[in-house]
């Protein structure tokens, strides 16, 4: 006779899953830790920028997004000094209620001066920026269609959105056109990028972007986290570099980068902007920017302006940079910015090199799939305007003899990776 099952009792023939086995079956990290070779949450114990203090030994930072090298500039520190005295160290509350202070007002005028569109609104992070903005614009009956190498705030803003979502393959027009061909002419769209993807440092093919947005009727909405503050007429980003701003609806942008700080924030029209305002759950039900984060931003928004040798020196340190890795034998993809990354390859060879450039004295990031497609490990390089020329050659020393080291390049410039 068969035991009926009552509500709550237990069942003795199920196996019972705990929600934590996938926590304790994680046994990677601590293998590549037993292994010496774990690149990553490296405690920094001082840094000036340029060089950094990590495990008690000085080594040129190399993977930044210090880009303008303005954090540790005394006029960004002082100005973020000068303002907790007035204000406090933090808002403890959101925009929405009681966290707006007259320096968040001042910052969303500035930025949108400077990036020429109607109106602007901060978020406390980048992450949230794309997350909460691109949730609350694209809702049900419309559809999204976004890059398969897209950030992935994008992706997550996407996922928790009611749009639909189709993600085209990495800078292809010819497979958005066939996706826009195939949507529902109806739907309301809008095309989401990067504007510079942070793996490879390309741009986005911005004037086709343009084009097929004008074509189908859909928005354009530019994630400029990489690109503000680092290219562009006066640092404007990707669009400015085509002279294509005023046909992007949505860029934004992040403070953790050239303006260094931390925060976010998104810039278009009007209504737009006030609707993302009042509407997205990332804004609404998160603390504002605190005040020495938002001075931090105003001085450095005034220095790109002020010091236009900033940006011309990070474009000839990218340059000089890309053309020599080249030089070396090393892939460096199609980079187009001061983000450089290197292939390597097989994940553990690609630890491997990370570790023997932590050595000779050079810090760069690991990166490992799935970030990067399988067998693709590379390390990403990145550059600030601050480096001296001195700083390259000991980075370029660095990866020579590491490259030769490891089997990655030959003494004569050639790659020895299998293509």
């Amino acid at each position: 006779m068969i035991k009926p099952f009552i509500m709550g009792e237990s069942r003795p023939d199920l196996k019972k899953t705990d929600i934590f086995d996938k926590a304790f079956n994680f046994t990677k990290a601590d293998e590549i830790k037993g292994r010496g070779l774990y690149p990553y949450f490296k405690p920094l114990q001082a840094t000036d920028g340029t060089i950094v203090k990590i495990e008690g030994r000085d080594v040129i930072m190399a993977g930044s997004n210090n880009y303008l090298g303005l954090t540790n500039d005394p006029r960004t520190i002082e100005a973020a000094q000068k303002v907790i005295a007035t204000y406090g160290t933090g808002c403890t509350g959101s925009r929405y209620l009681n966290g707006t202070l007259d320096l968040h007002l001042e910052l969303e005028e500035k930025l949108a001066e400077f990036l020429q569109k109607e109106a602007c609104v901060l978020f406390s992070t980048g992450y949230q920026t794309n997350e909460g903005s691109i949730q609350t614009i694209a809702g049900r009956n419309d559809i999204i269609f976004s890059d398969k190498d897209n950030h992935a705030c994008i992706v997550v803003g996407t996922q928790v959105s009611n749009a639909k979502t189709v993600r085209y393959r990495h800078n292809d027009m010819e497979h958005l056109r066939t996706l826009l061909e195939k949507a529902d002419p109806a739907a309301g769209k809008i095309i989401v990028s990067d504007g510079v993807f942070s793996m490879s440092g390309m741009i986005a093919k911005v004037p086709e972007l343009v084009e097929l947005a004008k074509e189908f009727g859909a928005r354009l909405y530019l994630d400029d986290a990489h690109a503000i503050g680092v290219i562009g007429d006066g640092g404007r980003g990707s669009a400015s570099v085509f002279g294509l701003l005023d046909d992007v609806d949505l860029v934004t942008g992040t403070f953790s980068k050239s303006f260094a700080s931390l925060g976010g924030f998104i810039v278009g029209e009007q209504p737009v902007i006030d609707f993302i305002r009042h509407h997205s759950p990332a804004h609404i039900f998160s603390a504002s920017m605190p005040p020495a984060n938002v001075a931090t931003v105003l001085k450095a928004l005034e220095i790109l302006k002020e010091e236009p040798w900033r940006l011309e020196r990070l474009e000839e340190i990218s340059n000089f940079m890309r053309k020599e890795l080249r030089n070396l034998g090393f892939n460096v993809w199609t980079s187009q910015t001061p983000i450089i990354p290197v292939v390597i390859g097989d994940m553990m060879d690609c630890f491997q090199f990370w570790k023997s450039l932590f050595e000779e004295g050079v810090y760069v990031n690991a990166v490992v799939p799935p970030a990067v497609p399988q067998n693709q490990a590379l390390v990403r390089t990145s550059y600030m305007a601050t480096h001296t020329d001195e700083h390259l050659e000991k980075v370029l020393d660095a990866f020579r003899v590491v490259g030769i080291k490891h089997g990655i390049i030959d003494k004569n410039g050639h790659s020895l990776l299998e293509n």
